[in-house]
């Protein structure tokens, strides 16, 4: 009688167990589902501008050029410090474009330069001066009309990105054309000046400095 007592509570006992069983595999396999699909909306998931700058993925409007290593690294001149005045301020702070500075003043433009909105401004560098004879420069330095037609020749009326001078011809502000070519970080201004270093802002202008004086044709 006693035997089969326990055999019946025995099997009570595990058809007592059995639901809580099934309910714990059924718990686990709705959270393995539940990490699965978590694990793929993840996946899914667009990933954020912050996350692509951090990967290193996006691209930046930054200046380029072998020359722009030698611009100040802080301070009034550097690239930051360009960016917060108008482009004949701007340039004045910078060490490498102090003989256009003193054309530019010598010529009466400085005014002009930082009252214009949108510009660019092909920069020749003190070295692009030095190619020309110090004879001629000097004379054109002394001649204000001449002077002001060549550097008014160096800026166009309109803001230009890097790709616009892929196959450019723009009007510049002496009222004639000048051409420009190139790809990526390597471009020509009129056949024959280069830009060393490109995409400098500031707070009216794109400023590209380059390594030869422009001449206007006429």
């Amino acid at each position: 009688m006693s035997t089969r007592i326990r055999r019946i509570a025995a099997t009570v006992a595990a058809a007592a167990v059995l639901p809580l069983a099934l309910s714990a595999c059924s718990d686990d396999s709705s959270d393995s589902a539940k990490s699965d699909s978590d694990t793929n909306a993840s996946a899914s998931a667009p990933v954020s501008e912050d996350a692509m700058a951090d990967s290193g993925t996006t691209t930046t409007d930054e200046p380029f050029g072998s020359a722009c290593a030698s611009l100040p690294k802080d301070g009034a001149g550097s690239f930051d410090g360009m960016a917060k005045d108008p482009v004949a301020t701007a340039a004045s702070n910078n060490p490498a474009l102090s003989t256009l500075v003193t054309a530019v003043k010598k010529a009466g433009l400085v005014d002009t330069l930082n009252n214009a909105q949108d510009i660019t401004v092909f920069a020749p560098t003190n070295d692009a001066f030095a190619k020309i004879p110090e004879a001629d420069l000097n004379k054109v330095l002394n001649d204000k009309e001449q002077l002001t037609k060549i550097l008014t020749y160096h800026v166009v009326g309109q803001k230009l990105a890097p790709q616009d001078l892929e196959n450019g011809s723009f009007d510049t502000l002496e009222k004639s054309k000048l051409t420009t070519s190139g790809s990526g970080e390597s471009y020509t201004v009129n056949d024959s000046a280069e830009v060393v270093c490109g995409n400098v802002k500031t707070a009216n202008a794109n400023v590209y400095i380059i390594d030869t004086v422009l001449m206007p044709q006429s």
